[in-house]
C-alpha cells in the first residue's frame, strides 16, 4: 500500500492526484467540482488500495474535510501556504516550455491554465518530502460541471 490521494481544496474546485510513493510517479491529476470530491474518492478508495489521503488546509478545508468523514482515519490534513504561486514554478518543471514559447514570458504560458491538480501534487511532495513524476500514461481531466 504506497498509493496516495492528495486533494488541493477549494469552495467550488479541488484539485486531486492519486500516486505511488514507492515509485514515486503521480498515475492521476484531475480538477474537479467540488461537490463531486467525496463520491470521486470514495469510488478511487474502491478502485484503488490507498494507504492515506492528504488534503490541505486551506480555502474550505474545513467544509471538505467534513464531507470526507467517510475516511477520517485514513485523512491527514496538511499545511498548503503559498502551493498556488509555487504550482506555477513546478508546472514548468513538468511541462518544460519547448520550441519558440521558450521566447516568451513564462507567464504567457500558465495565464489559462488549472493549478489545482499540480498545488495538490506539492502538498503531498511536501507531506512525503520526495518529488514526483508523472506517469507516462497519466490521467489528466478536468471535471467542473
Amino acid at each position: 500500500m504506497f498509493k496516495f490521494i492528495s486533494i488541493d481544496p477549494g469552495k467550488f474546485k479541488c484539485g486531486l492526484v492519486l500516486a505511488d510513493k514507492r515509485k514515486q510517479i503521480v498515475e492521476q491529476a484531475i480538477i474537479l467540482n467540488t461537490e463531486f470530491l467525496p463520491q470521486y474518492v470514495k469510488n478511487l478508495k474502491s478502485l484503488v488500495d490507498v494507504f492515506k489521503v492528504i488534503i490541505g488546509n486551506g480555502t474550505t478545508s474545513k467544509e471538505n474535510i467534513e464531507k470526507l468523514d467517510f475516511i477520517k482515519n485514513d485523512l491527514i490534513i496538511c499545511e498548503e501556504r503559498n502551493t498556488t504561486y509555487r504550482a506555477k514554478e513546478r508546472y514548468f518543471e513538468l511541462f518544460p516550455r519547448k520550441g519558440l514559447k521558450r521566447l516568451l514570458p513564462r507567464e504567457f504560458s500558465v495565464l489559462n491554465k488549472n493549478l489545482d491538480a499540480i498545488s495538490a501534487l506539492i502538498i503531498l511532495e511536501d507531506y512525503c518530502d520526495i518529488k514526483f513524476t508523472l506517469s507516462e500514461d497519466i490521467e489528466t481531466k478536468t471535471w467542473l460541471k
